[in-house]
Parts: structure tokens; C-alpha cells; sequence
């Protein structure tokens, strides 16, 4: 499926939990997967997006999961919390 179309149809999700961080400005999601038409350039070099009061929902809630935060990881405001469950083994002994 098409990456931006799939970005499209998983926006009307909501955001997975454990996002924290905002935005930056840093233009890395208006890249992809291509530079998108409204994205512009601010003299002090970052980037903006020029219909951000009304930006649809992908741009809005992205990164919306953590997978598609590792495409801009590198340089995005948002982060997310390490989601890995601990299981700790039991040192009792449960034989009967």
C-alpha cells in the first residue's frame, strides 16, 4: 500500500500511547515520502508547514506510533516511552 495513503487511513486512529515531546519544526514527516507542497522555509531555516491551523489528520497526529517515529526519529520533537513489558521470574520453588 501506498505510504502516504496508508498515513491517511491510520490517521483516524487515535495516537498510540506514550507519545511526550511536540513539534520542532524540524520538517523531517513533511518529507515523506516526498516534500510536500505546503511545507515552506523560515529565514532562520526551519521549516513550517504554511496551512498548519488547518492541516489534515495525518500531519496533525504524526508521529501517531512509534514505528512511524523511527522514520524521523533522528531529528523529531516527539518521542516515545519504551513500551517493553519486564517479566521477572519467579525464585520460589512451585513444585507441589
Amino acid at each position: 500500500m501506498n505510504k502516504k495513503l496508508k498515513r491517511t487511513l491510520t490517521s483516524l486512529f487515535p495516537v498510540e500511547e506514550g507519545r511526550t515531546g511536540s513539534c520542532n519544526n524540524c520538517g523531517a514527516c513533511c518529507h515523506l515520502p516526498y516534500r510536500c507542497v505546503f511545507l515552506k522555509t523560515a529565514e532562520d531555516n526551519k521549516e513550517y508547514c504554511s496551512i498548519y491551523t488547518v492541516r489534515p489528520p495525518n500531519c496533525r497526529k504524526f508521529p501517531r506510533t512509534a514505528e512511524e517515529h523511527q522514520l524521523v526519529e533522528d531529528t523529531c520533537g516527539f518521542e516515545f516511552k519504551d513500551s517493553k513489558i519486564v517479566v521477572e521470574a519467579s525464585s520460589g520453588n512451585n513444585t507441589k
